[in-house]
């Protein structure tokens, strides 16, 4: 008999958008619910989903994350199979869709999905963040700061193993 402690816990990250960081500045980042069917949350928890070339944009007073690849559950019910690409609806309160709808009127401005997670509960959440772009010149100082940072710390690791 298997005891609470013995079993498995799932990993709470479901997704990542792995170029938001790498293409885009982020300003600010916000947690907001997901609206979900059944068989789409039985296939996040299979990590069946890609968050690649996601966005988020406003319609009619309400915002939706485009793009999210959710893969359809083969054991759900046939005659109805989702569309995987659908747009998804995302849950905030009014206050927070108005801060973000007059941020994102600002030019350059863009609603991206950073993850997709599990909370403590259960329940499917997505990091959403208001970023701006960035240029071919500030990626290459991003590199070159990186491969700076791992010359230094392999140089440290040597140092240390003599």
């Amino acid at each position: 008999m298997k005891s609470k402690k013995d079993e498995k816990k799932p990993d709470p990250l479901i997704a990542t958008h792995h170029e938001a960081r790498r293409d885009y500045f982020i300003l600010e980042s916000i947690e907001a619910g997901i609206v979900l069917t059944g068989a789409e949350v039985k296939s996040l928890r299979d990590a069946k989903s890609s968050l690649a070339g996601s966005f988020a944009r406003f319609e009619k007073g309400e915002l939706f994350i485009y793009n999210f690849y959710i893969a359809p559950y083969e054991k759900a019910h046939s005659n109805n199979p989702p569309d995987p690409n659908k747009p998804r609806k995302l849950l905030l309160h009014r206050s927070q869709l108005e801060k973000i709808h007059s941020k994102v009127k600002e030019k350059g401005v863009a609603l991206i999905p950073l993850k997709l997670y599990w909370n403590p509960f259960g329940i499917a959440k997505a990091e959403i963040a208001l970023a701006k772009g960035k240029k071919h010149h500030d990626k290459r100082a991003e590199i070159k700061k990186g491969d700076t940072r791992r010359e230094i710390d392999r140089a440290i690791k040597n140092r240390n193993r003599k």
